[in-house]
C-alpha cells in the first residue's frame, strides 16, 4: 500500500493536466468540426466525435496500466518491443489494404491501427536502453552505425508503405543524439543537406522548365557552388588557414567568371552545368594532393562533403521523380512556389488558411465557424484539426493551444533534465522530440509553411492510434521520473 501511495505522490501531475487539457480541447475541436445540426447528441457513438470518446476512455486505461507497470520492465523489454514492432511493421506491407495509396492500416475486428504510430515509442525505447548500455559514446564509429541503424530501419520500412509524413518523424530522434554528445557537425551537415535538398528542387524544376541552354541544370549549379563555399570555410574553420579558403574558393569563382564571359561571346558549348562538374572535380583532385602534401585526415573529410553533395543531387532527383507519389510532388512545388494549384494539392492549405483568418481575434464561437461547418477544409477533424480552433477561438484560442504544447515541452525538458538514468533522460527527450516535430510540422503545414504530409496534431487530431501512441510513449515517461522520485525516497 506504500508504494502505491509513493507511485501517486511521485506522478508528475503538471504534465497529466497538461495531457488530459489537451486531450478535452481536442475532442471539442472534434465534437465542432463534425458537429450534425439535425443529430446534436454528444453520446452518439456512430459519429467521429462520439468514437473519439471510447478513444479516449481506452487512452485513460492505457495510461494507468503504463503507471503500474514496473519501470524496470520498459528496459528490460526494450529490444523485444522494438523486433517485435519491426516484424509487424513489415507484416502491414503484405497484409494491410490500400487505402488513399499507402498500405500502413491493420484491421483487427472492429479496431483498425496503424503499427507506424508503435514504431516511434519501440524506437525510443530501444533507443534508450542501447545508449544507455555501459560505455557508450556517439564518437564511435560503430555505435552510430547502430544508432542510424535503430532509427532508419522502421523508418526505411514506413516508407515502403508509402506513408512518407509518417516516416519523417523518426528524423526527430537526431535531436536526442544531439542532446547526447553528437558532434554539432551532423546538425550543421543534416541542416547543409536539407537547405540543398530545397535548393536543388526549387531551382532545377525551373531550369528544366526554361529554354535557356545554359541553365539546363540550374540546381546542380547552386548547390555545387554552395558546396565548394562550405568547404571553403570548413578549411578556414578546422585548419585555421584564411589564406587557402580564399585561393580554393577564389580558383573556383574563376572558373565561372571564365564561363560567364564565354557566353558573352555566344561561345555557350560549356554550360554552367558543366563548369559545376569541372569545379568538384578539380576541387577533389586539389584536396586529395593536399592531404598527402599535407599528410592531414580532414582533406578527406572534405572531399567525401563534396561527393556526397553529388550524390545528394542525384538521390534528390531520384527520390522526387520515382520515390513520392504525384501529389506528394505536387504539395512540395506548391510549397516552394513551383505551382499554383488553388483547386487541388493547394486546396487544403487554402481553404485552412482562409478558415484561421477569418476567426479574428477571438473567434466566431464554439460550432459557429462556416469554414468547417461547411466542410469547405478537407480533414479538418485529422491533421487540420487546428484550422477548427482557429476558425472557432479566434488568435487568442490559437495562441493558448501553442502555449498548452510550449508549456508541456519545457516540463518535458525539466523532467528529462533531473533523470538519474541516462536510459530514462534519453527516453524522455525522444518523447519531447517527437511531441516537437510533430507540432512544429503540423501546424506548419496548416499555415502552408510546410508541405502538407499528413501527420496528426499530438492529443487533439481524431484517431485512436495517434492518441494511444502518445498516451503509451508521454505516460511510460511519468512512470519513469516517478520511478526517480521513489529511488530518492528510499
Amino acid at each position: 500500500m506504500s508504494r502505491k501511495v509513493s507511485l501517486f505522490r511521485s506522478l508528475d501531475w503538471i504534465t497529466i493536466l497538461l495531457y488530459v487539457t489537451l486531450v478535452t480541447i481536442g475532442w471539442f475541436a472534434i465534437y465542432s468540426s463534425t458537429y450534425d445540426f439535425e443529430n446534436p447528441t454528444i453520446l452518439n457513438f456512430s459519429a467521429r466525435h462520439g468514437s473519439q470518446l471510447i478513444w479516449i476512455g481506452f487512452a485513460f486505461l492505457l495510461a494507468l496500466i503504463t503507471i503500474l507497470i514496473d519501470s524496470k520492465m520498459y528496459n528490460n523489454l526494450a529490444y523485444i518491443i522494438y523486433f517485435l514492432i519491426i516484424l509487424l511493421l513489415i507484416a502491414t506491407i503484405f497484409l494491410a489494404p490500400e487505402i488513399k495509396g499507402s498500405r500502413s492500416w491493420l484491421k483487427i475486428g472492429p479496431i483498425t491501427m496503424q503499427p507506424a504510430e508503435l514504431a516511434k515509442y519501440a524506437t525510443a525505447l530501444c533507443l534508450g536502453k542501447f545508449m544507455s548500455s555501459y560505455n557508450f559514446t556517439l564518437n564511435s564509429i560503430k555505435n552510430m552505425f547502430l544508432v542510424g541503424f535503430i532509427i532508419l530501419t522502421p523508418m526505411l520500412i514506413i516508407i515502403l508503405q508509402q506513408e512518407t509524413g509518417l516516416a519523417l518523424v523518426f528524423a526527430a530522434f537526431f535531436l536526442v543524439l544531439f542532446r547526447e554528445g553528437m558532434n554539432g557537425i551532423f546538425m550543421v551537415l543534416a541542416f547543409l543537406g536539407a537547405l540543398f535538398f530545397v535548393l536543388f528542387l526549387r531551382y532545377d524544376y525551373i531550369s528544366s522548365s526554361s529554354n535557356s541552354y545554359i541553365l539546363e541544370s540550374f540546381g546542380f549549379v547552386i548547390v555545387f557552388i554552395l558546396s565548394v563555399i562550405s568547404v571553403g570555410i570548413m578549411i578556414a574553420y578546422y585548419l585555421k588557414d584564411n589564406r587557402q579558403m580564399l585561393q580554393f574558393i577564389g580558383g573556383n569563382a574563376i572558373l565561372y567568371l571564365l564561363t560567364g564571359i564565354l557566353h558573352l561571346f555566344g561561345i555557350e558549348a560549356i554550360t554552367y552545368t558543366i563548369t559545376a562538374y569541372i569545379s568538384i572535380s578539380l576541387s577533389i583532385l586539389y584536396l586529395f594532393i593536399m592531404a598527402l602534401l599535407q599528410k592531414q585526415k580532414k582533406y578527406f573529410l572534405f572531399i567525401i562533403f563534396l561527393i556526397g553533395s553529388i550524390a545528394l543531387c542525384n538521390v534528390t532527383d531520384y527520390f522526387f521523380n520515382n520515390v513520392l507519389q504525384p501529389h506528394q510532388q505536387m504539395r512540395i512545388k506548391v510549397v516552394l512556389g513551383l505551382e499554383d494549384d488553388p483547386l487541388g494539392a493547394g486546396y487544403n492549405v487554402r481553404q485552412s488558411k482562409i478558415g484561421i483568418g477569418s476567426g479574428g481575434l477571438l473567434g466566431k464561437g464554439f460550432l459557429n465557424g462556416t469554414q468547417t461547418k461547411l466542410n469547405y477544409v478537407p480533414e479538418q477533424d485529422t491533421d487540420f484539426i487546428f484550422c477548427t480552433i482557429g476558425e472557432e477561438q479566434g488568435f487568442v484560442g490559437s495562441i493558448v493551444v501553442l502555449f498548452l504544447y510550449i508549456a508541456l515541452i519545457i516540463r518535458l525538458v525539466i523532467l528529462a533534465e533531473r533523470q538519474r538514468s541516462s536510459f530514462s533522460r534519453i527516453f524522455g527527450y525522444s518523447v519531447l522530440s517527437i511531441i516537437f516535430f510533430h507540432v512544429a510540422i503540423n501546424i506548419g503545414m496548416v499555415i502552408g509553411l510546410v508541405p502538407v504530409i499528413g501527420i496528426p496534431l499530438v492529443f487533439l487530431s481524431y484517431g485512436g492510434s495517434s492518441l494511444w501512441s502518445f498516451t503509451i510513449l508521454l505516460f511510460t515517461f511519468i512512470r519513469l521520473d516517478a520511478n526517480r522520485m521513489e529511488i530518492l525516497h528510499q
